[in-house]
């Protein structure tokens, strides 16, 4: 099913997380755990990354495949073009539509960080080129990434808003937030896509709190700002406790899923960093106050 037809025919916001391919055994055997701990909390759909450069292209597939068949799971499957050619970009494609996926999330990607890569001199530059190469060929329900802080590669705030414009103006079905730790930035953004005429859905992506130096490097990367509020909270806890640390990004998790529910998203997608515990800690707390 189409993920736009889900919130249409949802009664409650949608429950999602994102998974991504393991890449050694014993990630893989952790990565099981966590698919059958999260499948148990009944989500509406699931996400699959793509590697960059295609690097996970493989274990993508074979991961999307593994939830749709063996779980019963609608996924979206990440499609990050970067450095790939026509025909690459094809064959991924075609084979994600041999598998039965209907739904994708199309984003440039980035270049890999291991290793000697060279784009193919006919790869794609932008998401928004992804976009006009793929909607006038294929039928996915096609989302893309949004970014209530703006993309770290934009000028300014409102550039990254016209480039969001162009996207959904090529077709883009949905879009997909980067994670934000002050709800006021994804507010804001709604109201800049409001302002622009982009009237599609917008999912909140919501980063758990796994580790500070995770959430340090993450947000680094992706220009999350991390709030004087979060920082104190985790200032205060016990130094070196693992388990108050984690108790502590639930509760945050919670306080900030129940202010995006009560400000109208149709669902909040969850990045799990392929682990269980905080998701069905978020997701059992709501659940247990009746928004979910």
């Amino acid at each position: 099913m189409k993920i736009t037809e889900i919130w249409k025919t949802s009664q409650k916001p949608t429950v999602s997380f994102e998974l991504f391919p393991a890449r050694s055994d014993k990630a893989a055997e952790r990565l099981e755990q966590t698919i059958d701990e999260l499948s148990a909390l009944k989500p509406d759909f699931v996400s699959v990354t793509f590697g960059a450069g295609g690097s996970t292209r493989e274990g993508s597939r074979q991961l999307i495949e593994k939830l749709k068949d063996e779980k019963g799971h609608e996924v979206i499957g990440y499609f990050a073009g970067y450095g790939l050619g026509p025909e690459d970009i094809h064959a991924v494609l075609d084979s994600y539509h041999v598998i039965g996926v209907e739904n994708l999330l199309v984003v440039r990607g980035d270049p890999p960080r291991e290793g000697d890569f060279t784009p193919h001199p006919d790869s794609l530059t932008y998401a928004s080129d992804l976009m006009a190469f793929i909607r006038p060929k294929y039928d996915f329900c096609l989302g893309v990434a949004g970014y209530p802080e703006g993309h770290v590669d934009a000028p300014n705030l409102a550039k990254d808003i016209e480039y969001l414009k162009l996207k959904v103006d090529l077709g883009a079905e949905y879009i997909i937030t980067n994670y934000c730790y002050d709800n006021q930035f994804f507010f804001d953004f709604l109201e800049r896509c409001k302002a622009a005429g982009i009237n599609v859905p917008v999912l909140p992506g919501v980063m758990p709190i796994y580790s500070v130096k995770m959430m340090e490097t993450l947000a680094s990367l992706c220009g999350a700002t991390i709030t004087d509020e979060l920082r104190q909270g985790i200032n205060d806890l016990p130094e070196g406790d693992k388990e108050a640390l984690l108790s502590f990004g639930i509760e945050f998790a919670i306080r900030q899923c129940r202010e995006l529910i009560e400000g109208g998203v149709p669902g909040l997608h969850i990045y799990t960093m392929d682990r269980s515990t905080s998701s069905i800690g978020i997701i059992d707390g709501l659940r247990g106050e009746g928004l979910l």
